[in-house]
């Protein structure tokens, strides 16, 4: 497995994380804990060394898991989490609104180290930008745990340039995770080039579009009440019948360097910027290893325009986030 440094921090991960999300919260009913346990040490096992959870996915079970799973594997991997979310287990998915008060960041940093078994968190990010609490702030309470111990990276998710900048001139940002892949650009305009500027790592998250860059789902995908996409405005059967265009591409281009869909969707945001680091996540092992794949298709320079050329006549349908959740991004 390739390494990538997270911009101009010393903070050197596998090319590709994984996203254990899934494993736990969002897509369907939480999956059986020991397979789960399995996959994630199949994919140290093959070379990934990036892990990312959150205390709110589940609330808490995937901090739990990813802790379990890792436990004998210290010091050779990382494992990025998040704080700023109220958790109460009576609201909806758990989540009761936004909470980045400096004593509370310092409560969810407790209980992560316990959860995730260690003694420091690699990497704690900013879930989502509370827009009560000023950024430096923020930035200043995740300073205080660095100093402490009990934290060596500060990041930021879904975060606006400007608040990127405010919040790096604190405390350093080392990485931003935001939604990017070939049908979810936004990043492009101002956050990238801010990333490049200020030397911070960027961690696309969704970076096979929830599933359907894979090439697996059409209109016809039936999506349970406890999976997430059956209330995204992007999975309706109309938008997902719209969007089947940039699936043709890629599978276009698959076809051309025997690889997959979902491989070309991976190698296209790795081509990007060095610095970027995708973490797909997967609740099954033939699609790690799918994903892993990804790393060696080497796209040139012809392939890579030929992308973009064919995606930019491509409208993709649907907005990412029903409205009250897609407020909640590039604050």
């Amino acid at each position: 497995m390739q390494k990538r440094r997270l911009g101009k921090s010393n903070l050197e991960v596998s090319a590709l994380g994984l996203g254990c999300m899934g494993m736990s919260f969002s897509y369907g009913p939480p999956k059986d804990k020991q397979e789960m346990i399995v996959l994630i040490r199949a994919a140290v096992e093959r070379g990934v060394t990036f892990f990312d959870t959150a205390e709110v996915y589940g609330p808490y079970i995937n901090e739990e898991l990813v802790g379990e799973a890792l436990a004998p594997f210290r010091g050779q991997v990382l494992i990025a989490t998040k704080f700023g979310w109220k958790i109460d287990p009576k609201a909806e998915r758990g989540l009761a609104g936004l909470d980045s008060r400096p004593e509370h960041i310092k409560q969810v940093a407790e209980g992560s180290l316990k959860r995730l078994r260690v003694e420091t968190i690699d990497l704690f990010y900013q879930h989502r930008v509370d827009p009560d609490v000023p950024i430096e702030d923020v930035a200043g309470a995740v300073k205080d745990l660095i100093q402490e111990g009990k934290v060596k990276h500060f990041g930021l998710s879904e975060a606006a340039a400007k608040t990127i900048r405010r919040a790096h001139s604190v405390q350093p940002v080392t990485a931003v995770q935001s939604e990017y892949s070939l049908w979810t650009r936004g990043p492009e305009k101002e956050v990238l080039p801010t990333m490049e500027e200020l030397g911070i790592g960027f961690v696309p998250y969704s970076p096979l579009g929830k599933g359907f860059l894979t090439g697996k789902i059409d209109e016809n995908a039936k999506f349970d009440s406890s999976d997430f996409r059956s209330i995204l405005p992007r999975f309706t059967p109309e938008a997902l019948k719209a969007n089947q265009a940039l699936i043709l591409l890629l599978g276009s281009i698959a076809e051309r360097k025997k690889a997959t869909p979902a491989q070309i969707a991976l190698a296209w945001l790795l081509a990007q910027k060095p610095w970027i680091v995708p973490i797909p996540g997967t609740t099954k092992l033939h699609r790690l290893e799918e994903d892993i794949g990804a790393v060696s298709v080497e796209l040139t320079s012809d392939d890579l325009r030929d992308i973009e050329s064919a995606a930019s006549k491509i409208t993709v349908q649907g907005a990412r986030y029903p409205e009250h959740i897609e407020r909640m991004t590039g604050r």
